[in-house]
């Protein structure tokens, strides 16, 4: 038990261990970030058909203003969410590149030790 409390802690095992860890995660937050895009994109399509109905509803002034915010809110959320989708796109090639280029060097590797 006292080797194990003498050995310090990484963030990280490996390289190795971070690229696989990496690889098997990304697709659910881009997946994530595509349903919140989608999600806020008809939340904000609702908000915005609100606002034009406000005098058919009888909507007040306050409630005008609230939908106002929400829509603000909303479109920022999406400029975000989209900048943010953009951003695992570029990166989840790249990413992937680097994993099967790591694998092949330990392949490389794996094959020099055994001759």
């Amino acid at each position: 038990m006292t080797e194990e409390k003498n050995e310090k802690v990484y963030p990280v095992k490996s390289l190795h261990d971070f690229l696989f860890e990496l690889d098997k995660e990304w697709s659910k937050f881009r997946n994530g970030t595509l349903i919140g895009l989608i999600s806020s994109g008809i939340l904000f399509v609702i908000v915005l058909w609100l606002i034009l109905r406000t005098r058919v509803f009888g909507l007040g002034l306050f409630d005008f203003i609230f939908l106002l915010i929400a829509g603000v809110f909303l479109g920022y959320s999406i400029y975000a969410m989209f900048a943010q989708y953009r951003f695992f796109n570029k990166w989840e090639r790249r990413i992937g590149l680097l994993l099967h280029l790591e694998e092949q060097i330990l392949a490389g590797k794996l094959e020099e030790k055994d001759a």
